[in-house]
């Protein structure tokens, strides 16, 4: 099956060398903006611009965008659904997801990455290398765990929000929407819609 990435930068390379390690896909494919001038020494090809989507044929080819902005990477994927494209998530075969875990169109699930039973992750969700999600958490749409960070069981992501590299949040607490986590913040309790939050233990950025 073919897979088409939106986006070849490095958070794109790595969904592509994820998706090739899961053996699902036997030609990836890019679309950039910045097509025909940048150059994948992976190999991997960039095809067209974003706009070129439109002109593809739905039949066996996937989509997964891979942009590190959240709202860029919602409207992309939206889009793509519109157009009748499947947008499966892409999972390394290094992650450990529970068959009891849901996780939604156009995420994608990293190497060492841990998804434990009952969690419901939404679409267009990042979760990165050695991120852990334990049971029973709700991740919403466009949701970035980034490296290393943790969530206890039964924590709340609201949509877009960002968790920081090597952040860590205990159970049971819920984070809003368009969140800041700061890199290895220690969340102890909930944190509000568009909120930035820093330290050990996390408050507001004032």
């Amino acid at each position: 099956m073919k897979l088409v990435i939106a986006g070849a930068g490095g958070h794109g390379r790595v969904v592509a060398d994820a998706a090739v390690a899961s053996g699902v896909y036997t030609d990836v494919q890019f679309l950039d903006d910045r097509h025909p001038n940048v150059v994948l020494q992976e190999g991997w090809r960039v095809t067209g611009v974003l706009d070129d989507l439109a002109r593809l044929p739905t039949a066996n080819t996937a989509f997964v965008p891979a942009f590190g902005d959240a709202s860029l990477r919602l409207r992309i994927l939206a889009g793509a659904v519109q157009l009748g494209f499947e947008c499966p998530a892409v999972i390394h075969p290094a992650a450990t997801v529970s068959r009891f875990a849901e996780i939604g169109r156009g995420s994608v699930v990293f190497a060492g990455a841990v998804v434990n039973v009952g969690a419901r992750v939404g679409d267009g969700c990042i979760l990165n290398t050695g991120a852990t999600i334990d049971h029973d958490c709700t991740l919403a749409d466009g949701v970035h765990v980034c490296p290393g960070a943790h969530l206890a069981g039964n924590v709340s992501l609201g949509r877009r929000t960002w968790f920081g590299i090597g952040a860590v949040a205990k159970q049971a607490i819920t984070i809003g929407d368009d969140v800041i986590v700061g890199a290895g913040a220690v969340v102890l309790e909930d944190v509000s819609n568009g909120s930035t939050v820093l330290g050990n233990p996390a408050r507001k950025k004032s």
